[in-house]
């Protein structure tokens, strides 16, 4: 994208960005008009305006990020890559977490709606999973708390793992929730390095690593999720990338972890639209039938063992309707939660889109171009690897992995089975619709960055997100 045309672009998206939020948040504040979310919509958080041990460090990794950033991601090997990017991306969630101290890590996940206190409870684990489904509805005397009531067990087994693993306490938990959600990063660069597309990896790192999401990602568990759903579509991208019993392999681990995940969230099982993308810019469905068997069996293990995924979720569903999202009036939180997305994905988000769109349109106006004039039907996508197969080309990956995050997104607020909270519920879709800022030049994506950088230590320091 050109310099010019890009930068103009990218400020159009952050323009558009920030307006949405700042008419989020002016409308009901200045129409009295009452959204049922806690203080500070369209986030649900509280304004409170504080520093904290971690703000200078989340400062000094910004400014770092900012001076070097760009020429680590372009020029270091590919290894000390993936894990300089781990690091960073474990510092920065650490950084932002600790403006509230070690509190910020360890006592979110105490909370009375979050799984831990449950997770410490529970001493088998056949009868809980028998008895999972007749426990959500509000009238059960002993209906779950929320957080437990409003996903699939495979969460809540994950933190029963953990306390039997002596890493029960709220602080211990959450730095395995950390440690977790700072390998996304790897595993969407892996991802798009197995797709043929290792540029735009480096261009994307910077921002898959500072992310303003990183407020979310430490102390929930959504960012879990978004980890485990990273790692599956990174397997399912390695499976096209390889032959023979690699493949079967690879296909399994996808077909596996995208398994668990429609049993940790039942927004997840969106995820299909992204492993769509993956296997068709990765030219090859062989992985389909494997992985999808292999994610069948997960669900139906569940099954065997007493929850019955399409059982449950009317169950929920009649639950979150009997709950505070049949008082969260719809004219404002189907664009509302677009608000709190580009909040959680930082208001370059919005250049993202932008970007994405008006390269999908020129590429598309040139490939008609290119059609008229060679006369062929064949896409001028489409270039051959070193062993002689088909590969997309690296730009069309990016757009298409993008567009599938935003499908996703869009997917979700639709479905309307998502009222506020957005900013981590949608967690395991940030990285993928912040893919198209890799297609700005260097210059672009530097501010961009900065942005991003300043507006997620601003929003910690002003606000106590509650999760």
């Amino acid at each position: 994208m050109r310099s010019r045309a890009g930068s103009r672009l990218a400020v159009w998206g952050v323009v558009g960005a920030l307006l949405l939020i700042a008419a989020a948040i002016a409308v009901p504040a200045l129409t009295g008009w009452n959204v049922r979310v806690n203080s500070f919509p369209p986030l649900h958080a509280e304004w409170m305006p504080r520093l904290g041990p971690g703000t200078p460090l989340a400062v000094l990794l910004g400014i770092a990020a900012i001076v070097w950033g760009p020429r680590i991601a372009s020029s270091a090997r590919w290894g000390h890559l993936l894990l300089i990017a781990f690091g960073a991306s474990a510092l920065w969630l650490f950084a932002l977490a600790t403006v509230d101290g070690l509190d910020g890590i360890g006592t979110i996940l105490d909370h009375r709606y979050e799984y831990l206190g449950t997770a410490r409870e529970i001493d088998d684990v056949g009868a809980t999973l028998r008895e999972y489904v007749e426990r959500i509805p509000y009238a059960h005397e002993d209906n779950w708390p929320v957080h437990i009531a409003g996903h699939p067990p495979g969460a809540l087994l994950f933190f029963v793992a953990l306390v039997r693993l002596g890493l029960g306490s709220g602080l211990a938990a959450g730095f395995v929730v950390l440690v977790l959600g700072a390998t996304t990063v790897m595993a969407v660069m892996i991802a798009l390095r197995a797709l043929g597309a290792e540029e735009y990896a480096r261009r994307a790192v910077l921002f898959l690593v500072f992310t303003p999401a990183a407020i979310w990602i430490a102390v929930s568990g959504d960012g879990l999720f978004m980890a485990g759903a990273a790692w599956g579509i990174c397997a399912l991208a390695l499976a096209t990338a390889t032959t023979g019993a690699r493949r079967v392999v690879w296909s399994i681990t996808a077909g596996v972890l995208l398994g668990y995940c429609v049993m940790l969230s039942y927004g997840l099982p969106l995820l299909g639209i992204l492993a769509v993308a993956v296997l068709w810019a990765g030219r090859s469905w062989v992985p389909l039938p494997i992985a999808a068997t292999a994610a069948l069996g997960v669900v139906g293990l569940f099954a065997i063992n007493g929850f019955v995924w399409w059982e449950a979720f009317p169950v929920l569903q009649q639950r979150y309707w009997d709950g505070v999202a049949s008082r969260r009036p719809p004219a404002y939180w189907l664009w509302g939660n677009l608000a709190a997305f580009g909040v959680s994905a930082g208001p370059a988000i919005g250049a993202s889109i932008a970007a994405v769109g008006a390269v999908a349109v020129g590429m598309l106006g040139g490939r008609k171009r290119s059609i008229r004039e060679s006369g062929s039907e064949f896409a001028p996508d489409v270039a051959v690897d070193e062993r002689g197969g088909a590969k997309c080309d690296p730009r069309v990956v990016l757009l298409v992995l993008a567009a599938a995050g935003w499908l996703m997104v869009l997917a979700a607020d639709l479905s309307n089975m998502s009222r506020a909270e957005v900013e981590r519920i949608w967690l395991p879709f940030v990285p993928w619709a912040t893919l198209g800022l890799a297609l700005f030049g260097p210059s672009t994506r530097r501010w961009l960055l900065g942005l991003q950088i300043g507006f997620a230590i601003v929003v910690q320091s002003l606000l106590s997100t509650g999760w």
